[in-house]
């Protein structure tokens, strides 16, 4: 009677967790992040030497810490789409607190690493990032308050959920991070939104995210400096954007050649927060192109699927962690083209950095997790059924 109501095959009883994880798990988007990887791999290759030269490192010093980072993210990211949705929870319940002390702790333990804002541990043979831990922890604890909240007589989730977001933003505009903080706090607003809050609630916010970021710019040197960079017309050559807008504009349609690009040599964080204007000067528009199609499709994708959920909490775990995986790409493009300040935050999956690969492969570990293919759980089949009856 169950499968005549909800149209799902059964699930074989005593199925190996290899063979059913594959049958549930969405290909498409596990596709197009190995796609993602292997292109950030051969930007690399072209990005990172001349950095790795000018400091006397080998030549793919960056690229080979690229390899072992991103291997250890995939991973790290199949182990994680295995795990049902409450497994996932509770591995983010307790994650989220330890990522939460260790940005606390920032400020008395943490490095700048010469670049003017606290943000990371260093741990000798490598750095660790927290807040790029913690945003996809958020989404889950997150979502876990605002689904138990609507339970009747269940906790004030939203309440809580807001003091724990203002606490996050806080810490990261100290650092300064507004970046981060930005993603944060638009992460959360998305699910709220999709957790049914009133419109009205959501103006006042916008309100007050605009009151902030006047209060910053008054008051945060950091802030003010990016923020009247982008909106000076006239960009310094010498400048980051203005290298990376030179590089852009190099490129064109189809690149200037393999190899042959100028902005590498140039850009301390072309194979960073600049990995794109790499992309546009030697491989031009189509390459770009190619990379905007993967992202659009792992988003669009992931959000097709969750419509289909019942599960309040999986909805909306899985519609901030991709809102917030689309929106972190569409900002580090968008800083290359000078359609947003400059933000120093990088693109998942093709820009080096070893937290941000390892953080980014838990993250999309956790939207497969979210996006597999269940029994009982689309409500178009329960409508069908009712349909039929």
């Amino acid at each position: 009677m169950t499968e005549m109501v909800y149209g799902t095959v059964p699930v074989k009883g005593g199925e190996p967790v290899l063979p059913k994880w594959w049958r549930t798990v969405d290909k498409w988007t596990l596709s197009c992040i190995f796609m993602l990887f292997g292109i950030g791999l051969l930007l690399g290759l072209a990005a990172s030497p001349p950095l790795a030269e000018r400091i006397g490192l080998p030549p793919f010093y960056y690229v080979q810490r690229q390899a072992f980072f991103g291997g250890l993210a995939l991973v790290a990211m199949v182990l994680v789409s295995m795990m049902g949705p409450v497994m996932v929870r509770r591995f983010a319940v307790l994650g989220f607190f330890a990522a939460f002390i260790a940005l606390a702790f920032l400020p008395l333990l943490g490095t700048d690493f010469g670049k003017g804002a606290v943000r990371w541990y260093s741990l000798g043979f490598a750095s660790l990032q927290p807040s790029e831990f913690l945003k996809p922890l958020f989404v889950i604890v997150t979502a876990w308050l605002m689904a138990a909240g609507q339970e009747l007589g269940g906790p004030p989730g939203r309440s809580y959920s807001f003091v724990i977001m203002v606490s996050i933003v806080l810490m990261l505009a100290m650092q300064p991070d507004f970046g981060q903080a930005a993603l944060i706090l638009f992460g959360w607003g998305v699910m709220w939104f999709v957790g049914g809050a009133p419109m009205l609630l959501l103006v006042g916010l916008a309100g007050l995210v605009v009151l902030a970021g006047m209060v910053s710019y008054n008051y945060s040197e950091h802030f003010q400096r990016r923020f009247d960079g982008f909106l000076n017309p006239e960009v310094d050559p010498t400048s980051q954007l203005g290298y990376a807008e030179n590089a852009i504009r190099e490129g064109g349609f189809f690149g200037v050649g393999v190899g042959e690009g100028q902005v590498k040599w140039s850009l301390p964080d072309a194979h960073t927060d600049f990995i794109i204007a790499v992309a546009a000067e030697e491989y031009g528009l189509i390459l770009v192109l190619a990379i905007l199609t993967l992202y659009s499709a792992i988003v669009m994708r992931s959000l097709i699927r969750l419509m289909r959920e019942r599960d309040p909490f999986i909805r909306l775990a899985g519609t901030g962690l991709a809102a917030m995986f689309g929106v972190q790409a569409m900002i580090n493009m968008g800083v290359a083209v000078r359609l947003l300040p400059a933000k120093g935050m990088t693109l998942p999956f093709v820009s080096y950095g070893g937290s941000s690969l390892i953080a980014g492969g838990i993250a999309v570990g956790m939207l497969l997790a979210f996006t597999r293919t269940r029994p009982q759980g689309e409500i178009r089949d329960i409508l069908r059924g009712r349909a039929r009856g």
